[in-house]
């Protein structure tokens, strides 16, 4: 195990082999995009779906919970396959799998057949987390922060897409079109993703068991993938957080925002994706770890900047987009940032290490929603906001420990 845990000893002078195309690039990070866009769909179609399938007001939030609980399980149980099974099948099989369960989602005419086909579709878009390692694979090193950076920018464009392309394509062709179109562009990728992607067999001779068991051992030997995830946590928490409770707040009486100028407002906040590759650069350079605090102070500034709004509608709206740009940027370069650091450790345990990652900062994601609309609810929009800003808080926080351990090791080695 410890071997594993090792960095890979090939630097920019001794990694000859061929770097992966920019083509290829393009093609990982709107493969990502697409997928995980999967998720999100559904959480803007919750009131047509439940109307349409005969599901209970009081339960049809399930239809978004069982999302996340499928990608939750996915990730555990799913993902780390990329460090045992050959990565190309795995992802062809993966989007063949959402494929079905998206048409199975718009073609529901029950309560439990909506909620199964959810389960199926977050349960099977992990695919999206076999990509990303799979992209780190065929880089070199000296480019590799610069390569995951660009794919992430493709799936953080999804998440950022999804919701409001749904509303919008709802609105005109009705909900089922939304899951129709889903499921076709899930099947033509994996069209093209069959006879695109390179075969990559990974070199891990563990059984499935010993594999899954594998992962406790990663995480709790493993204190940079402890502190990555934990930053990670923090800022997701956040940013699930905002985008639970902002569009309430503008579609509440301050703001007056109809449906379309609300997801208007989501496109605009995509402009954040652009710090995914400016991070990995960054890290490529050696600076992850200012980076880092860059990040998480952008985090906190995003929540800083509507606390600070005066009166006026226009300024107020003004300073609101501009905070979902700056958490956006912060959220993006954090997590390019995270996946720099822990895919160094090791092309062996890359997939089981990402769904790690991945799987905790969901969950600080999942708090940072439930927390958020319970808070809104009794405090309002600054009551939200202030709890919005402890989340990168906490998280620049521990990560100032960095720093005061790095002071500490000279002392340390003097005596």
């Amino acid at each position: 195990m410890n071997a594993l845990l090792q960095p890979i000893q090939t630097n920019a002078q001794n990694d000859t082999r061929q770097d992966i195309s920019s083509g290829m690039v393009w093609l990982l990070a709107i493969a990502s995009g697409l997928i995980v866009a999967n998720l999100y769909y559904a959480q803007t179609l919750v009131g047509p779906i439940s109307a349409a399938t005969g599901l209970s007001p009081r339960a049809a939030g399930l239809i978004v919970t069982l999302t996340q609980i499928g990608y939750c399980l996915g990730l555990l149980f799913i993902v780390p396959l990329g460090d045992l099974l050959e990565n190309r099948r795995l992802v062809v099989t993966l989007l063949l799998l959402t494929s079905g369960a998206l048409a199975l989602a718009a073609t529901a005419s029950s309560p439990w057949l909506v909620l199964a086909a959810a389960l199926g579709v977050g349960l099977a878009s992990v695919a999206a987390q076999i990509i990303v390692p799979f992209a780190a694979h065929l880089s070199r090193e000296a480019t590799r922060g610069q390569t995951v950076g660009k794919v992430v920018s493709g799936l953080l464009i999804g998440i950022m897409l999804a919701r409001p392309v749904a509303s919008l394509a709802a609105d005109h062709l009705g909900w089922h079109a939304v899951f129709v179109g889903a499921a076709a562009a899930m099947l033509a990728l994996a069209f093209v993703l069959r006879h695109k992607l390179p075969r990559r067999l990974p070199a891990a001779t563990l059984s499935y068991p010993r594999l899954l068991a594998s992962m406790w051992r990663l995480f709790a030997s493993t204190p940079v993938l402890r502190r990555r995830s934990a930053y990670h946590a923090g800022m997701f928490g956040a940013f699930s957080l905002f985008w639970t409770t902002a569009p309430l707040a503008l579609a509440g009486p301050e703001f007056g925002l109809s449906q379309t100028g609300i997801a208007i407002f989501a496109l605009v906040g995509m402009a954040g994706a652009v710090a995914s590759p400016v991070a990995g650069r960054l890290a490529d350079a050696g600076h992850a770890r200012s980076a880092t605090t860059a990040a998480l102070l952008l985090g906190v500034i995003s929540f800083a900047l509507p606390l600070l709004v005066p009166g006026a509608r226009v300024v107020s709206l003004a300073l609101l987009v501009a905070a979902s740009i700056v958490l956006d940027m912060g959220v993006a370069a954090n997590l390019v940032l995270g996946q720099r650091a822990i895919f160094v450790l090791g092309a062996e345990v890359r997939s089981r290490l990402n769904a790690i990652y991945f799987a905790l900062f969901f969950a600080g994601g999942a708090l940072g929603s439930a927390l958020g609309a319970w808070v809104y609810a009794a405090h309002g929009w600054h009551g939200a906001l202030v709890l919005g800003m402890a989340f990168p808080a906490l998280a620049l926080l521990y990560q100032l420990g960095e720093y005061a351990i790095e002071a500490a090791a000279p002392a340390r080695r003097a005596e």
